[in-house]
C-alpha cells in the first residue's frame, strides 16, 4: 500500500488506455507519455501495460507502507528517497515507511512512477486509467490508499541508471502525417504549417494542445467524423488544436495533420508556451 500524504498539480493512475469502446463515446484515455511509462514498467520487468503514476509538473509526497521496488521516468521532477536525491530511468529499492517527495521541475512536463507488480486500483472497462464520470475519481487525492503488492527485496536488484532515454523529451521537432483533409489546404496554409514555430498555449490539458498561431482557414466544417489521439483539427478562426489521449471520439473540425506516436509522447512534454516546429513525414 502507498498512502498519499499530499498531491502535485495533477496525479492520477493511467495504463495504455481504454480500447473497444470509443463507439460508445468513451475515450481512449490513459498515459499521456506512452515511451516513458513503457520504459518504467519493463525496467521493473512488468507487463508494458501495468499501471502506472502520472504526475504533472509537480509531484506528490507519497509514504510506502510496504516493502517494493520503483522506478521513475519522463520529466525531472527532481525526485529524492528520504530526502536524498534518487535517479530517473533506474530499479529503486524502497522500504516500508519510506517518503517519496519531489521538489523543482528541471525538465519535461510529465513524470511516471511505476511499481513492481503494478498498481491494483479500480478497474472500469478494461482499464484502470482515470478519467472523470467514467472511474470513481479522476486523480489521486490526499490520504488516498493506493493498493500495490509487497515484495520482498532481491539482492540482484541494483540501483543502476539507463542513459540516453529522453531525447524525445528535448526535440521540439513534431513528426506529422496528412490528414484526410490535408489536402484541401491553399499553398499558403501548407508553406506556413511548415515553416514556422507554433507556441503552446496556457489552454491545453490532457484533452488537447491549442497552439497560439492561426493560419487562415477557409476549408468547410466536416460531417462529424472519427478523431483520435494526435489528430490536428483546424477550427474556424484559423486555430490549429491537438488532440491528446483524453479527446473526444469524433468532431466536425476538418483534420488536417495526424502526429506520429512518438511525437504524442514529444508534445505531452512540452512545457506551456514551449515552442514546436511540424515537420511532414509519409506513411
Amino acid at each position: 500500500m502507498i498512502e498519499v500524504i499530499k498531491t502535485g498539480f495533477y496525479d492520477s493512475i493511467q495504463d495504455l488506455g481504454r480500447f473497444g469502446y470509443q463507439q460508445y463515446g468513451i475515450p481512449y484515455a490513459g498515459v499521456m507519455d506512452i515511451s516513458a511509462a513503457v520504459l518504467a514498467n519493463t525496467l521493473l520487468g512488468n507487463d508494458s501495460g501495468e499501471a502506472v503514476l502520472e504526475m504533472t509538473m509537480s509531484g506528490p509526497q507519497l509514504k510506502f507502507c510496504c516493502d517494493t521496488y520503483v522506478c521513475l521516468t519522463g520529466a525531472d521532477i527532481s525526485p529524492s528517497l528520504n530526502e536524498k536525491p534518487i535517479n530517473l530511468n533506474a530499479v529503486i529499492s524502497v522500504s516500508q515507511n519510506d517518503m517519496l517527495s519531489f521538489g523543482r521541475l528541471r525538465h519535461g512536463m510529465r513524470s511516471y512512477m511505476a511499481v513492481l507488480g503494478g498498481f491494483k486500483t479500480e478497474m472500469v472497462y478494461g482499464s484502470k486509467s482515470m478519467y472523470k464520470g467514467i472511474t470513481g475519481q479522476f486523480r489521486i487525492a490526499k490520504n488516498d490508499r493506493l493498493a500495490i503488492s509487497e515484495s520482498k527485496k532481491v539482492s540482484n536488484k541494483k540501483n543502476a541508471k539507463i542513459k540516453g532515454m529522453n531525447t524525445y523529451l528535448e526535440s521540439n521537432i513534431i513528426k506529422v502525417y496528412k490528414g484526410p483533409e490535408f489536402d484541401k489546404l491553399s499553398k499558403s496554409n501548407i508553406d506556413y504549417l511548415f515553416s514556422k514555430p507554433f507556441k503552446i498555449s496556457k489552454d491545453s490539458n490532457r484533452m488537447a494542445y491549442q497552439l497560439e498561431e492561426k493560419i487562415e482557414n477557409t476549408l468547410e466544417a466536416i460531417l462529424t467524423s472519427l478523431v483520435m489521439p494526435g489528430t490536428i483539427q483546424l477550427t474556424p478562426d484559423g486555430q490549429l488544436i491537438i488532440l491528446m489521449r483524453d479527446c473526444q471520439t469524433t468532431g466536425g473540425y476538418p483534420r488536417v495533420l495526424q502526429l506520429a506516436e512518438k511525437s504524442i509522447d514529444s508534445v505531452a512534454q512540452k512545457s506551456l508556451g514551449q515552442s514546436i516546429q511540424i515537420e511532414l513525414i509519409n506513411y
